[in-house]
C-alpha cells in the first residue's frame, strides 16, 4: 500500500508539472545570455566563440588625382550683356609657371591695401544649368552660363576682398593666360600685370622639381603653351610689364613702379613679406619651395649657358629684352 501511495503521488506531481504554464528562465545577473541557434554546431574546445557578424570596413581607396584643366585657350561667344560687378577693377597677373608669381603675390599681399590670395583658378569654377529648367529661367533674367560664371567669380573676389578689409584684389593663377579674353570681357576695367622670366630659367626651375619626370623637350613644350597666349595678351591689352630677374635684382625699384601702376602708395614693408601672414600654400595653389618659405627675396641662379633654346622659345626671350 505504501508503495502504491508513493506511485500515485509521483504521477500526480508529474501531471501537475506538465499542466503548469512554462516559467521564464532569466540568466544570472552579470552573466551574458547565450542562445544557440537551431541545429547550431557545438563549439569545440579552443575554437573562438561564434559572435554576430560585424561589418567589414571598406578598404581605403587611393585618392583620385585632380583632373587638370586643359592648357589651351578656349573660344567663347558672349551672348548677353554683362551685369554690374561688385569688383570693378580687379588685378590679374598673367605669367608662366615658375616665373615668380608666388613671390610677387606675397609682396603685394604685404601692402595695407592689396589682397593677393593664393591661386584662385577661376576658370575651373563653373556653373551648371539644366536645359529646359534653369537654362530657361536664367535666359528670362538676361543671363547665360558664361555670365553666371562671371557673376560667381566677381562675388568670390568681392568676398575675399571684404574679408581682408582691403580695397584692391589680385589673382595670380598661371592658368589665367588661357582666359585673358574672358577676364577682359567680364571686367572691362580690369588691370593686368605681365610677369615674365627667361625661358631657360623657367625650364631649369621645372627640371629641379622633385616630382619632375619629364625630358627637356617635354618641359620646353610645356613652357611654350604659356608663352604664346601670354605674348598675345601683352600685345593686345594695356598693362604693366615686369621681368622676374628685375624684380629680384632691384625689388624696391620694381615694386615702386608697380605700386604706381596700381595707384597705391609705395610701402617699404612690402619687401619684408616674411613678416606678414599669407595663409597656407597647399598643392596647386602656388610655389611651396624652400626659397619662398625663407620670407626673403632670393636672387635666381645663373642660367646654364651650355643649353640652347629652340627657336620658338628664343623668340620670346628676344621679345622680352633678354640678350
Amino acid at each position: 500500500m505504501n508503495g502504491m501511495h508513493t506511485g500515485f503521488k509521483r504521477r500526480a506531481r508529474l501531471l501537475g508539472e506538465a499542466l503548469r504554464p512554462p516559467r521564464s528562465v532569466l540568466p544570472e545577473r552579470g552573466k551574458a545570455e547565450r542562445v544557440a541557434a537551431p541545429h547550431a554546431k557545438a563549439e569545440a574546445p579552443g575554437e573562438p566563440t561564434a559572435t554576430a557578424a560585424k561589418p567589414v570596413p571598406a578598404k581605403p581607396t587611393a585618392a583620385k588625382a585632380a583632373k587638370r584643366p586643359p592648357k589651351e585657350t578656349v573660344e567663347f561667344e558672349f551672348g548677353v550683356p554683362i551685369v554690374a560687378r561688385h569688383v570693378t577693377s580687379p588685378v590679374f597677373v598673367l605669367s608662366p609657371i615658375r616665373s615668380g608669381s608666388t613671390l610677387l603675390r606675397m609682396l603685394l599681399n604685404s601692402h595695407s591695401r592689396i589682397r593677393a590670395p593664393h591661386e584662385l583658378h577661376l576658370r575651373t569654377l563653373e556653373v551648371q544649368l539644366l536645359e529646359g529648367f534653369s537654362t530657361t529661367s536664367m535666359r528670362e533674367l538676361g543671363l547665360d552660363r558664361l555670365e553666371l560664371e562671371h557673376v560667381l567669380w566677381d562675388r568670390l573676389l568681392h568676398l575675399e576682398m571684404g574679408r581682408s578689409g582691403k580695397d584692391v584684389i589680385v589673382d595670380k593663377t598661371p592658368g589665367n593666360v588661357w582666359v585673358w579674353e574672358r577676364l577682359r570681357h567680364a571686367w572691362p576695367q580690369a588691370r593686368f600685370i605681365f610677369l615674365v622670366r627667361h625661358p631657360e630659367g623657367i625650364i631649369a626651375s621645372l627640371a629641379d622639381r622633385k616630382s619632375n619626370k619629364s625630358a627637356r623637350e617635354q618641359l620646353e613644350a610645356n613652357v611654350l603653351k604659356y608663352l604664346e597666349p601670354l605674348e598675345k595678351a601683352r600685345t593686345t591689352l594695356e598693362g604693366h610689364f615686369m621681368r622676374y630677374e628685375d624684380l629680384t635684382a632691384d625689388p624696391e625699384a620694381a615694386m615702386q613702379k608697380l605700386c604706381m601702376y596700381l595707384d597705391v602708395d609705395w610701402e617699404p614693408g612690402m619687401l619684408d613679406y616674411g613678416e606678414h601672414d599669407h595663409g597656407k600654400i597647399a598643392p596647386n595653389l602656388g610655389d611651396r619651395s624652400t626659397n619662398i618659405k625663407t620670407g626673403r627675396i632670393q636672387a635666381p641662379r645663373e642660367l646654364d649657358s651650355t643649353q640652347e633654346l629652340p627657336p620658338e622659345l628664343a623668340r620670346y626671350a628676344e621679345l622680352w629684352g633678354y640678350a
